[in-house]
């Protein structure tokens, strides 16, 4: 783990952290969707235009690790406004966090959420939260492992259906 660096994201690194996100999130959502759905939520979610936008919102902070200058993974996390629910100031929301498969089970997931929650506290808010797909166990089975609690759900459209993310949060 010493090898690989975690910072925050700059804007030139839009075109690699792009190609990573797709990788990992096709690595992590295609079993169990509709391929159509996929590749409508990828147009539409994770474009090089998207995620410059994402990268300049003010209220949004991505951090990527990287090894031997590859991206392998990254979270981003949002303030209040930027937030997909909840819109509490007192809140940090863990809105991505993304780990390519090859290193899924190394610790880098967990440094990445370490980082996220240290970044709330440095902040001032008093919980962090984040959606995680019903069906993603494993992820699911890693929030609960690292202090996250279950507190609710939202409706969370996916192509031509309307899928379930859990809301789950710490408290500090």
């Amino acid at each position: 783990m010493e090898s690989i660096q975690i910072r925050k994201a700059i804007p030139s690194d839009a075109a690699d952290l792009l190609h990573m996100a797709r990788t990992a999130f096709l690595q992590t959502f295609t079993a169990g969707n509709k391929p159509e759905n996929v590749s409508a939520y990828l147009a539409e979610a994770f474009t090089l235009e998207q995620l410059s936008k994402e990268m300049e919102n003010s209220n949004s902070v991505f951090f990527v690790a990287e090894k031997e200058e590859e991206i392998i993974a990254f979270s981003k996390v949002n303030f209040a406004p930027a937030q997909t629910d909840i819109h509490d100031d007192e809140s940090l929301e863990i809105a991505r966090l993304y780990v390519l498969e090859e290193h899924l089970g190394s610790g880098l997931g967990k440094r990445l959420l370490e980082i996220a929650l240290d970044f709330a506290k440095k902040n001032g808010k008093k919980y962090l939260w984040l959606g995680v797909w019903e069906h993603n166990a494993r992820a699911i089975r890693f929030y609960e492992k690292n202090g996250l609690r279950k507190f609710g759900s939202h409706p969370f459209p996916f192509g031509d259906e309307v899928q379930t993310d859990y809301l789950m949060r710490i408290d500090f």
